[in-house]
């Protein structure tokens, strides 16, 4: 296998599986965030439930920030090994 075929390989993996992939996974972790804002706002009376939507909102900032990561890791690494 070629150097060329094997940069196209990787870029076309990249484009039609893996990029696919994270925006469906930050989708959900966007929808994470929202619920777990819906929930806190829901339930400001109780502490219990502010506690719990406080974690949905972090857990879910925390699965974008991954997700913007991993697309940002593997942008450097096809920009390194394509170029």
């Amino acid at each position: 296998m070629n150097s060329v075929s094997f940069d196209l390989l990787l870029t076309r993996v990249n484009s039609e599986i893996v990029s696919p992939l994270l925006w469906v996974l930050f989708g959900l972790a966007t929808i994470y965030f929202l619920y777990g804002v819906f929930e806190f706002v829901k339930n400001a009376g109780s502490e219990e439930g502010r506690r719990t939507g406080g974690q949905h909102i972090m857990w879910g900032l925390i699965g974008m920030f991954i997700m913007f990561s991993v697309k940002g890791i593997i942008n450097l690494i096809l920009g390194t090994i394509t170029s």
